[in-house]
């Protein structure tokens, strides 16, 4: 049974008109010049509309066939174009032809380069078995898969499995176009730039820095780069089928057009490594791209190169080797059952003391008085209730509200477990504890004793003194790493989560001089951001913090 098609109107409005001058600037980058031989070279255009990039695809291929004196019948096979609306076939055929014509060809013969060149078909369905390019470049379509018949759509999601969640169908197009390039092909888009921070884009972003390498990603939220207004966050990114090495990342304003872009791509062009600014942009150049599936971080160009910089020349918390373990608190699945302020409800033996979220306001640890009612013993295991008569009252008292818990309906026999055990040993250590929610970095020394909730997160070392590490986390500079990668919240709340937290990279302990221990130990107890920023600059080898 054929399949049902996208609505018209759908596609109509997916369409995004791209203006010239953002057309020559992603051709550029991707090295689709007229001094090469284009007519040995294979290019993709996935989604062409009427033609916005077609007409300068043509008019490069011309300049390209008269400087080899080739005839234009050699660039019958240079350009494959598809696109859903026969209008739009129609339109670009006409525009393939005319700029060939007006160019000085045959118009006959530009007429079959035209009719090679542009198809009425789906890409995403003809990409499967195509052969290998050199070049994929384009304006891919914003249709929402809600808006694509589930036929279609369960034929997309099996075709390509970086399509997960509410993706757009632009996430089908990386993917496809990404797959069909040779080793060195480039594709260049411009396009919205959520997946790289949203969770429908986790798996394109796995795929782009396991197989592929970032070159180049210019964000374009507020310039006005097509041809009708949209709020559509673009970004012009340009990925290569072949080994990751520096990328360089540039931010734009309102005010980027033509000339700066001719500029900005002359720049990134020509090697420098020296940061560039101007008026209306300003960029840096990476010593790699961002890694795995976690959302890639946001922020200034010469901010994220610092990052970078910090990443590769130091160890992230995340890493064994730091020395340095991050965790969460536990999660009981029933906090008014778990949680009291009564130690006598159950055996002592059976309470932990629970240091929380209000524990840790006044960057001092106060502890205030909450238990956790504790049913996991030394061993790891569940403990015996009828070794514990309150524990067991106490239990059977609340039995509905802990047996009515998805943990529990899960494992009948366990009833009375927590969602998250609890470790053996750990109340005891001493740890640096971070309030899930929080406008800046708030690290609080826990000297030891208390058990952390599940809205705190936690630090423990045995090779640090955590009131060093805490300084260095009180800083601006391991502020950035968190606000660079975490979602941000409403009135730009940090969420200071462990997978954040784990970006942070730390030097070795030892390598820290007497001096930079002392002056960060004197901050992280005064609660003195800007002394601990700048006892970090100098930790970090950093002769200040970018913007």
């Amino acid at each position: 049974m054929a399949l049902a098609e996208i609505p018209d109107e759908a596609v109509e409005h997916g369409e995004v008109f791209t203006r010239r001058w953002i057309v020559e600037m992603i051709l550029d980058l991707v090295d689709y010049r007229p001094d090469r031989d284009l007519s040995a070279l294979r290019l993709v255009e996935p989604a062409c509309g009427a033609g916005a990039f077609l007409g300068v695809i043509a008019r490069r291929v011309s300049e390209s066939c008269r400087k080899r004196e080739r005839p234009l019948l050699d660039a019958l096979g240079a350009v494959r174009a598809f696109d859903l609306l026969p209008r739009n076939v129609a339109k670009a055929r006409d525009l393939v032809t005319g700029v060939l014509s007006d160019e000085g060809w045959d118009r006959g013969e530009a007429e079959t380069v035209a009719d090679a060149w542009v198809h009425r078909a789906d890409y995403l369905l003809g990409q499967t078995n195509s052969e290998q390019v050199d070049f994929v470049v384009g304006n891919p379509p914003y249709i929402r898969l809600e808006d694509v018949p589930e036929d279609r759509t369960s034929l997309y999601r099996a075709l390509y499995p970086t399509m997960v969640g509410r993706a757009d169908i632009y996430i089908g197009f990386f993917e496809a176009g990404l797959r069909s390039l040779r080793d060195g092909g480039r594709l260049g888009f411009i396009c919205a730039d959520r997946w790289m921070r949203n969770q429908y884009g986790r798996e394109l972003r796995r795929l782009v820095a396991d197989e592929f390498a970032v070159d180049v990603c210019v964000t374009m939220h507020d310039v006005d780069a097509f041809e009708e207004q949209v709020s559509a966050y673009p970004a012009v990114t340009v990925i290569r089928q072949g080994r990751q090495e520096s990328a360089v990342a540039a931010d734009t304003t309102r005010d980027f057009g033509e000339s700066a872009a001719h500029e900005l791509t002359a720049w990134i062009r020509g090697g420098e490594d020296s940061p560039a600014r101007a008026a209306s942009y300003q960029a840096a150049r990476l010593p790699h791209w961002f890694s795995g599936s976690d959302l890639w971080p946001t922020g200034s160009p010469a901010r994220l190169a610092v990052l970078e910089d910090l990443t590769e020349r130091f160890t992230v918390m995340g890493d064994r080797a730091s020395g340095v373990r991050v965790g969460i608190g536990v999660a009981t699945g029933a906090d008014k059952v778990f949680i009291t302020r009564d130690p006598d409800v159950v055996e002592a033996e059976r309470l932990l003391r629970l240091s929380m979220v209000r524990d840790t306001t006044s960057g001092n640890f106060e502890w205030s008085r909450h238990y956790l009612v504790n049913p996991w013993g030394t061993d790891g295991e569940l403990v015996d209730l009828d070794k514990y008569p309150k524990l067991r009252v106490y239990f059977e008292r609340n039995g509905a509200a802990l047996r009515g818990r998805y943990v529990a309906k899960k494992n009948p026999e366990k009833w009375y477990k927590t969602i998250d055990k609890v470790e053996p040993g750990l109340a005891q250590r001493p740890k640096l504890l971070f309030p899930d929610m929080k406008l800046s970095s708030h690290p609080v020394l826990d000297k030891g004793g208390y058990y952390p909730h599940h809205n705190l997160y936690f630090i423990t070392s045995a090779t640090w003194d955590l009131e060093v590490l805490g300084g260095l986390l009180l800083s601006k500079v391991a502020e950035a790493f968190v606000d660079a990668y975490a979602v941000k919240m409403r009135g730009k709340t940090l969420r200071f989560q462990a997978q954040y937290l784990r970006r942070i990279p730390v030097p070795r302990p030892e390598t820290l001089t007497v001096e930079q221990r002392s002056r960060l130990i004197d901050a992280f107890r005064k609660r003195d951001v800007q002394a601990a920023t700048s006892a970090a600059l100098d930790v970090y080898s950093l002769t200040g913090w970018p913007d």
